[in-house]
Protein backbone atom coordinates (compact mmCIF):
# COMPACT_ATOMS: atom_id res chain seq x y z
CA UNK A 1 0.00 0.00 0.00
CA UNK A 2 2.98 2.42 0.18
CA UNK A 3 2.91 4.72 -3.18
CA UNK A 4 5.66 7.66 -3.16
CA UNK A 5 6.18 7.73 0.15
CA UNK A 6 2.55 7.54 1.17
CA UNK A 7 1.04 4.50 3.01
CA UNK A 8 -2.84 4.06 2.39
CA UNK A 9 -4.15 2.89 5.80
CA UNK A 10 -7.29 0.63 5.56
CA UNK A 11 -8.33 0.74 9.40
CA UNK A 12 -8.86 4.84 8.48
CA UNK A 13 -11.42 6.75 6.41
CA UNK A 14 -10.24 6.32 2.89
CA UNK A 15 -11.77 8.74 0.46
CA UNK A 16 -9.14 12.21 1.93
CA UNK A 17 -6.29 9.67 1.88
CA UNK A 18 -5.91 8.25 -1.72
CA UNK A 19 -5.34 11.38 -3.61
CA UNK A 20 -2.19 11.79 -1.79
CA UNK A 21 -1.38 8.57 -3.84
CA UNK A 22 -0.20 10.90 -7.02
CA UNK A 23 0.55 8.99 -10.08
CA UNK A 24 0.65 5.42 -8.06
CA UNK A 25 -3.73 5.83 -7.93
CA UNK A 26 -3.94 4.43 -11.00
CA UNK A 27 -2.30 1.03 -10.16
CA UNK A 28 -3.34 0.68 -6.50
CA UNK A 29 -6.47 1.46 -7.22
CA UNK A 30 -6.70 -1.55 -9.47
CA UNK A 31 -5.42 -4.20 -7.18
CA UNK A 32 -8.82 -5.38 -5.48
CA UNK A 33 -9.16 -6.45 -2.08
CA UNK A 34 -11.74 -8.83 -2.45
CA UNK A 35 -13.65 -8.87 1.01
CA UNK A 36 -17.58 -8.06 1.26
CA UNK A 37 -16.81 -6.11 3.92
CA UNK A 38 -16.24 -2.79 2.24
CA UNK A 39 -14.05 -0.09 3.89
CA UNK A 40 -15.18 2.96 5.63
CA UNK A 41 -15.15 6.36 3.33
CA UNK A 42 -15.54 9.36 5.70
CA UNK A 43 -15.43 9.92 9.90
CA UNK A 44 -19.11 11.79 9.65
CA UNK A 45 -21.47 9.11 9.92
CA UNK A 46 -23.93 11.55 8.26
CA UNK A 47 -21.57 11.19 5.10
CA UNK A 48 -20.86 7.17 5.73
CA UNK A 49 -24.19 6.54 5.65
CA UNK A 50 -25.10 8.66 2.17
CA UNK A 51 -21.87 6.11 0.50
CA UNK A 52 -24.14 3.07 1.69
CA UNK A 53 -27.26 1.38 -0.44
CA UNK A 54 -29.24 -1.86 -0.34
CA UNK A 55 -29.70 -3.05 -3.77
CA UNK A 56 -33.07 -3.70 -3.54
CA UNK A 57 -33.70 0.05 -2.70
CA UNK A 58 -33.28 0.71 -6.61
CA UNK A 59 -36.05 -1.09 -7.73
CA UNK A 60 -38.23 0.14 -4.50
CA UNK A 61 -37.73 3.61 -5.33
CA UNK A 62 -37.33 3.54 -9.20
CA UNK A 63 -39.60 1.79 -10.79
CA UNK A 64 -42.80 3.51 -9.23
CA UNK A 65 -40.92 6.65 -11.18
CA UNK A 66 -40.94 4.94 -14.70
CA UNK A 67 -44.67 3.97 -13.99
CA UNK A 68 -45.42 7.42 -13.93
CA UNK A 69 -43.26 8.97 -16.29
CA UNK A 70 -45.09 6.12 -18.67
CA UNK A 71 -48.56 7.21 -17.27
CA UNK A 72 -47.47 10.56 -18.79
CA UNK A 73 -46.86 10.26 -22.76
CA UNK A 74 -49.99 7.31 -22.67
CA UNK A 75 -52.11 10.21 -20.85
CA UNK A 76 -51.11 13.15 -23.85
CA UNK A 77 -52.16 10.26 -25.85
CA UNK A 78 -50.07 7.91 -26.97
CA UNK A 79 -51.21 4.21 -27.85
CA UNK A 80 -49.45 1.31 -25.74
CA UNK A 81 -47.92 0.03 -28.65
CA UNK A 82 -46.09 3.18 -29.08
CA UNK A 83 -45.46 3.82 -25.58
CA UNK A 84 -43.22 -0.21 -25.95
CA UNK A 85 -41.45 1.40 -28.82
CA UNK A 86 -40.26 4.52 -26.80
CA UNK A 87 -39.50 2.53 -23.42
CA UNK A 88 -37.50 0.34 -25.35
CA UNK A 89 -35.90 3.16 -26.92
CA UNK A 90 -34.59 4.47 -23.61
CA UNK A 91 -33.73 1.34 -22.48
CA UNK A 92 -31.46 1.28 -25.89
CA UNK A 93 -30.28 5.01 -25.01
CA UNK A 94 -29.18 4.17 -21.44
CA UNK A 95 -27.13 1.36 -22.43
CA UNK A 96 -25.20 3.58 -24.75
CA UNK A 97 -24.80 6.00 -21.75
CA UNK A 98 -23.67 3.17 -19.31
CA UNK A 99 -21.06 2.42 -21.83
CA UNK A 100 -19.75 5.82 -22.55
CA UNK A 101 -19.43 7.18 -18.82
CA UNK A 102 -17.58 3.07 -18.00
CA UNK A 103 -15.10 3.94 -20.42
CA UNK A 104 -14.74 7.72 -20.80
CA UNK A 105 -15.19 8.62 -16.97
CA UNK A 106 -15.02 5.79 -14.46
CA UNK A 107 -11.64 4.84 -16.05
CA UNK A 108 -10.03 7.91 -16.78
CA UNK A 109 -7.21 8.04 -15.90
CA UNK A 110 -5.83 10.27 -12.88
CA UNK A 111 -3.34 11.98 -10.23
CA UNK A 112 -4.10 14.88 -8.68
CA UNK A 113 -4.96 14.75 -5.13
CA UNK A 114 -8.52 16.10 -5.99
CA UNK A 115 -8.80 14.23 -9.23
CA UNK A 116 -7.47 11.00 -7.55
CA UNK A 117 -10.22 11.77 -4.75
CA UNK A 118 -13.29 11.94 -7.33
CA UNK A 119 -12.23 9.54 -8.49
CA UNK A 120 -12.01 6.92 -6.14
CA UNK A 121 -15.83 8.36 -5.36
CA UNK A 122 -17.59 7.70 -7.97
CA UNK A 123 -15.92 4.58 -9.49
CA UNK A 124 -12.19 3.54 -8.07
CA UNK A 125 -13.76 2.81 -4.46
CA UNK A 126 -15.80 -0.03 -6.54
CA UNK A 127 -12.11 -1.71 -8.27
CA UNK A 128 -10.59 -1.61 -4.98
CA UNK A 129 -13.37 -3.29 -3.19
CA UNK A 130 -15.55 -5.03 -5.80
CA UNK A 131 -17.53 -7.21 -3.65
CA UNK A 132 -18.44 -4.48 -1.37
CA UNK A 133 -22.25 -5.09 -1.33
CA UNK A 134 -23.13 -1.54 -0.22
CA UNK A 135 -21.53 -0.02 -2.54
CA UNK A 136 -22.85 -1.87 -5.86
CA UNK A 137 -25.75 0.43 -6.87
CA UNK A 138 -25.48 3.80 -7.22
CA UNK A 139 -27.12 5.87 -4.10
CA UNK A 140 -30.71 7.17 -4.85
CA UNK A 141 -29.47 10.70 -3.92
CA UNK A 142 -26.75 10.61 -6.64
CA UNK A 143 -29.37 8.79 -9.06
CA UNK A 144 -32.19 11.85 -8.40
CA UNK A 145 -29.50 14.32 -9.43
CA UNK A 146 -28.20 12.85 -12.12
CA UNK A 147 -31.58 12.35 -13.86
CA UNK A 148 -31.63 16.02 -14.28
CA UNK A 149 -28.76 16.48 -16.89
CA UNK A 150 -30.48 12.68 -18.41
CA UNK A 151 -34.19 14.47 -18.84
CA UNK A 152 -32.89 17.58 -20.52
CA UNK A 153 -31.25 14.98 -23.08
CA UNK A 154 -34.01 13.11 -23.89
CA UNK A 155 -35.91 16.48 -24.62
CA UNK A 156 -33.39 17.21 -26.68
CA UNK A 157 -33.79 14.40 -28.95
CA UNK A 158 -37.57 13.91 -28.92
CA UNK A 159 -41.15 15.53 -28.67
CA UNK A 160 -42.71 16.73 -25.86
CA UNK A 161 -45.15 13.74 -25.85
CA UNK A 162 -42.90 11.47 -26.09
CA UNK A 163 -40.32 12.66 -23.55
CA UNK A 164 -42.11 11.17 -20.52
CA UNK A 165 -41.58 7.34 -21.88
CA UNK A 166 -38.25 7.34 -23.50
CA UNK A 167 -37.17 9.22 -20.03
CA UNK A 168 -38.61 6.42 -18.50
CA UNK A 169 -37.10 3.49 -20.50
CA UNK A 170 -34.05 5.19 -19.67
CA UNK A 171 -34.34 4.94 -15.98
CA UNK A 172 -35.89 1.35 -16.52
CA UNK A 173 -32.39 0.63 -17.84
CA UNK A 174 -30.65 1.83 -15.28
CA UNK A 175 -32.76 0.12 -12.39
CA UNK A 176 -31.74 -3.25 -15.35
CA UNK A 177 -28.33 -2.26 -14.70
CA UNK A 178 -28.02 -1.42 -11.39
CA UNK A 179 -29.31 -4.54 -10.43
CA UNK A 180 -27.58 -6.33 -12.75
CA UNK A 181 -24.30 -5.33 -11.71
CA UNK A 182 -25.33 -6.35 -8.34
CA UNK A 183 -26.25 -9.97 -9.60
CA UNK A 184 -23.02 -10.42 -11.74
CA UNK A 185 -20.85 -9.74 -8.29
CA UNK A 186 -22.60 -11.52 -5.27
CA UNK A 187 -25.07 -13.96 -7.81
CA UNK A 188 -24.49 -17.44 -8.68
CA UNK A 189 -25.61 -17.69 -12.28
CA UNK A 190 -25.79 -21.77 -13.23
CA UNK A 191 -26.76 -21.27 -17.07
CA UNK A 192 -25.93 -18.78 -19.75
CA UNK A 193 -26.69 -15.71 -20.68
CA UNK A 194 -26.15 -14.95 -17.30
CA UNK A 195 -23.26 -17.40 -16.41
CA UNK A 196 -21.59 -15.76 -19.49
CA UNK A 197 -22.27 -11.94 -18.55
CA UNK A 198 -21.24 -12.48 -14.72
CA UNK A 199 -17.51 -13.97 -16.38
CA UNK A 200 -17.19 -11.54 -18.80
CA UNK A 201 -17.44 -8.57 -16.36
CA UNK A 202 -15.55 -10.26 -13.46
CA UNK A 203 -12.21 -10.45 -16.31
CA UNK A 204 -13.12 -6.61 -16.48
CA UNK A 205 -11.98 -6.46 -12.70
CA UNK A 206 -9.79 -8.98 -12.09
CA UNK A 207 -8.02 -9.56 -15.89
CA UNK A 208 -7.98 -6.61 -18.42
CA UNK A 209 -9.80 -3.67 -17.29
CA UNK A 210 -9.16 -1.68 -20.10
CA UNK A 211 -12.18 -3.65 -21.83
CA UNK A 212 -15.53 -5.00 -21.57
CA UNK A 213 -16.86 -1.55 -20.44
CA UNK A 214 -20.96 -2.62 -20.66
CA UNK A 215 -22.88 -4.00 -17.58
CA UNK A 216 -25.90 -4.95 -19.21
CA UNK A 217 -24.81 -6.21 -22.36
CA UNK A 218 -21.53 -6.29 -24.23
CA UNK A 219 -23.62 -4.61 -27.59
CA UNK A 220 -21.47 -1.30 -27.53
CA UNK A 221 -18.14 -3.14 -26.86
CA UNK A 222 -18.76 -5.05 -30.00
CA UNK A 223 -19.56 -2.00 -31.99
CA UNK A 224 -16.88 0.19 -30.65
CA UNK A 225 -14.18 -2.89 -30.96
CA UNK A 226 -13.49 -3.38 -26.99
CA UNK A 227 -14.36 -6.36 -26.18
CA UNK A 228 -11.67 -7.99 -24.58
CA UNK A 229 -9.80 -10.66 -26.24
CA UNK A 230 -11.73 -14.52 -26.95
CA UNK A 231 -8.90 -16.36 -25.07
CA UNK A 232 -9.25 -13.58 -21.95
CA UNK A 233 -13.13 -13.68 -21.86
CA UNK A 234 -13.11 -17.66 -22.08
CA UNK A 235 -11.14 -18.16 -18.89
CA UNK A 236 -13.09 -19.37 -16.50
CA UNK A 237 -13.92 -17.44 -13.45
Amino acid sequence: MVAQGFTVDLTKPLVFQVGHLGEAYEEWVHQPIVSKEGPRFFASDFWESLTRTVWWAIPTIWLPVVCWFVFMSYRIGHSPSELVLMVVGGVVLWTLIEYTLHRFLFHIKTKSYWANTFHYLIHGCHHKHPMDGLRLVFPPAATAILCIPFWNLVRLISTPSTTPAIFAGGLLGYVMYDCTHYYLHHGQPAKDPARGLKRYHLNHHFRIQNKGFGITSPLWDHIFGTLPPAKTNGKRS
